[in-house]
């Protein structure tokens, strides 16, 4: 700002200078011409005048006329600025021919110089006051305005991991500091959510891992410590069945985590129809009646393995709660292709169809783990039809059980 004020203040100055220069130069033309009519009138040429001097010369250079006050010779050219003896200040020269004359004027600066000396000395005196006053004035209305900006700042600073339940303080104005506090907000608030089914997640995922390991232990301690109260074998049974859980707890964990990180490159397409059929067909192997008669043609874009995942964990969850008749049903419609499992179970009460999704959950508990459940097979199902571009609901199946439907962007 400093520079700008000052390069401004010096083109003001030359362009003062200038235009005044410019107006002195054509009076002193004027007055050239005027004496060029005169030259051959009887009698002086013009008046004194304080501001012209002027001369007329014959075509041997000799001065036949000339101002009462100039008793020196003026040079026959034009110049932008002569200095003459017994003058204070400079002069230009401007010429006019006139038949067999030369007239030569010079027009005395004088003007220009005392303009320019009264405008200097208040750019002098002014412009350090101006930009004292600007910067104090910028300095204050800057700090004022970044003053939301620091607190937010120490604020921002204060919050770690463990206290992810701060927030930065909101400015009551409407402008972009404000803005920026309430998307830091809600930044924080995501990360505390986030956070915290983080922590759900590992006290779950403990948990579970810590029942196959307390069965398998206990089982070992039992037979370590009473030989023969064990019948051959079933140590042996016991692991491997609470192994088997844990594996396939671990493989859903995995499975999950990757599910999480979004939809790879593999994508290709995907008929979701076949994966209905194939999970039909497999289902009827339990000895439940399968109703597949719905299951048309529908193509999506996506991981084979993945949706292949979301069709048998929702046809494994219909068969585990279903009395004796599970439902499959995949229709194409305008908006992309919507895939259907039912059973006609005990259903899901209302209040709880937003939590069966969650990781972990399991709204029987006991007769849920004794079928194998982990609680993960629908959290898996979400992320995976959401990392998909799909949404995923359950409501109440005409069956009488639950109807889950997974609608998937088409092909």
């Amino acid at each position: 700002m400093a520079v700008a004020l000052l390069v401004g203040s010096v083109a003001l100055l030359l362009m003062s200078r200038a235009s005044l220069r410019n107006g002195i130069e054509t009076a002193a033309e004027e007055r050239a011409s005027t004496l060029a009519a005169q030259v051959e009138s009887p009698g002086p040429a013009g008046e004194p005048d304080d501001d012209f001097l002027w001369q007329i010369r014959d075509a041997a250079g000799v001065v036949v006329r000339s101002s009462p006050e100039l008793d020196v010779t003026l040079p026959a050219e034009e110049t932008d600025q002569i200095d003459i003896p017994g003058t204070d200040h400079p002069y230009l020269i401007v010429t006019e021919d006139a038949d067999s004359y030369t007239v030569v004027v010079a027009a005395s600066l004088e003007e220009v110089d005392e303009s320019t000396d009264a405008v200097v000395t208040p750019l002098l005196i002014g412009l350090p006051l101006v930009l004292l006053v600007v910067g104090g004035v910028t300095w204050l209305v800057v700090t004022r305005a970044l003053a939301p900006v620091e607190r937010i700042r120490r604020e921002v600073e204060e919050i770690t991991g463990e206290r992810l339940d701060r927030r930065v303080p909101e400015p009551a104005g409407r402008d972009e500091i404000q803005r920026l506090a309430v998307t830091m907000n809600r930044m924080l608030t995501r990360l505390e959510e986030s956070r915290q089914r983080q922590q759900r997640f590992v006290a779950d995922a403990s948990h579970e891992l810590r029942s196959p390991l307390s069965s398998i232990r206990q089982a070992a301690e039992v037979a370590r410590t009473h030989p023969g109260a064990l019948p051959e074998g079933e140590l042996a049974e016991a692991v491997l069945e609470e192994s088997g859980r844990m594996q396939r707890l671990v493989e859903q964990l995995l499975l999950l985590t990757r599910t999480g990180e979004g939809v790879s490159r593999s994508v290709q397409d995907v008929d979701i129809d076949d994966l209905a059929l194939a999970e039909a067909r497999r289902v009827r192997r339990s000895g439940l009646t399968v109703d597949a008669s719905g299951v048309g043609a529908g193509r999506v874009r996506g991981e084979l393995t993945a949706l292949a995942q979301v069709v048998r964990n929702l046809t494994d969850n219909a068969a585990r709660h279903a009395r004796s008749t599970v439902g499959v049903r995949v229709v194409t419609r305008a908006d992309g292709v919507e895939l259907i499992v039912e059973d006609d179970g005990g259903g899901i009460p209302v209040g709880e169809r937003e939590r069966v999704f969650e990781r972990f959950v399991r709204l029987d508990e006991a007769r849920t783990r004794d079928e194998g459940g982990s609680g993960l097979g629908l959290a898996i199902v979400w992320e995976t039809v959401h990392a998909h571009g799909g949404t995923v609901t359950v409501t109440e199946s005409p069956l009488g059980g639950a109807r889950f439907g997974v609608r998937l962007p088409a092909s």
